[in-house]
């Protein structure tokens, strides 16, 4: 069996469907994958990921089902409407057409559930009554009574210790707010952990699944946001790490950063660009710059594969846009030596790019 090059470009295989990536209910036969990727792997002379000189590890970030359709909870539609669902399918081309290339795939696996303390449930106000979705909780406002943690969860969350609890949420979005990251903002319920909007988007499961069948290659999955008591957008780590006591609240993925930091090149696409994906990258951009700034040069942003959250206002235009933050957020990234690519550049053409 010859070996093709890395840098050569492979067709889409014939069982991809570009429609497939605005299916909800789209999902892959992973035993068909297996028997189609054998047949692809001899076809284009693919070697196991295990022999490549070069690491070119592929971070995807959140492409469930809640962001990445209108079905789900929270679509990520971007500024067109069709955000999430385009990313989709680039992403799925970008892994096909590069399978020889790719050396790991990682795809983080938003988990939620029932009580988060950015969903609504979490909250009453001084009526007793649940807060809304797309609103900001803060400390005043917990100060002056107008909002406070729902009571029915003490029992299982803080044996009971409800003005413990007072004291933790206070404290929560003090160290938010102190931070200057973000305001505590509550989301509707999603990525609910047993339910259809965690799964992973159909077209970029079957990318993901067959690239791992075709190299011999493990399909990661990094898990974020079980915690009730705090945030995680990233996936490096929660927003808060510590608790009003003084007490670890959580802690930063030491070894999934590590990862990050040994591979040769890191590139990054995912949903939202405007949250989780900024958070990571702001993350990992922070402990590139803890250890080494050169290293950034070796993360490359898939720019056309991430969108920002947006909220139409039924009107025609937004009751939010975050599109402006990721466009700061991207700017700063690539003045601190992270490149700006596109899913459809060669990756020859990449530069810093050394894959022999």
């Amino acid at each position: 069996m010859k070996t093709q090059s890395k840098l050569k470009e492979l067709p889409l295989p014939s069982f991809y469907k570009p429609a497939n990536a605005s299916a909800y209910a789209y999902g892959p036969n992973a035993l068909a994958l297996q028997a189609e990727a054998h047949t692809w792997r001899g076809a284009h002379g693919l070697s196991a990921a295990a022999t490549d000189s070069f690491n070119l590890h592929l971070l995807l970030i959140d492409v469930q089902k809640d962001f990445c359709f209108p079905e789900g909870s929270l679509y990520v539609g971007g500024r067109s409407g069709r955000g999430a669902i385009d990313d989709s399918r680039r992403i799925a081309e970008f892994i096909y057409k590069n399978l020889g290339a790719l050396t790991n795939v990682t795809t983080t696996l938003d988990t939620h559930f029932a009580y988060q303390i950015f969903f609504p449930s979490f909250w009453v106000d001084q009526n007793d009554q649940p807060l809304t979705a797309y609103r900001e909780v803060t400390r005043e406002q917990i100060e002056r009574g107008l909002v406070r943690p729902n009571p029915a969860m003490a029992k299982w969350l803080c044996g009971g210790n409800y003005p413990w609890l007072l004291k933790q949420v206070k404290y929560y979005c003090e160290e938010l707010e102190r931070a200057g990251k973000y305001t505590l903002y509550l989301w509707p319920p999603h990525c609910l952990l047993g339910g259809d909007g965690h799964a992973i988007a159909g077209v970029v499961q079957e990318a993901r699944l067959f690239h791992s069948f075709a190299r011999g290659a493990q399909s990661w999955a990094e898990v974020k946001g079980g915690n009730p008591l705090t945030e995680n957008y990233s996936v490096l780590r929660p927003e808060v790490l510590t608790r009003h006591d003084g007490q670890p609240l959580a802690q930063r993925n030491t070894q999934f950063i590590k990862t990050l930091l040994t591979a040769d090149a890191v590139v990054i696409a995912g949903q939202a660009a405007s949250h989780c994906v900024k958070s990571s990258i702001d993350d990992l951009l922070g402990e590139i710059l803890a250890q080494d700034a050169a290293l950034a040069r070796k993360v490359y942003l898939l720019t056309d594969c991430m969108s920002s959250v947006t909220v139409p206002d039924g009107k025609g235009g937004f009751a939010a846009d975050f599109t402006p933050q990721t466009e700061a957020a991207l700017k700063r990234f690539a003045d601190a030596g992270m490149h700006l690519v596109k899913s459809t550049d060669p990756l020859a053409s990449w530069p810093d790019l050394r894959i022999a």
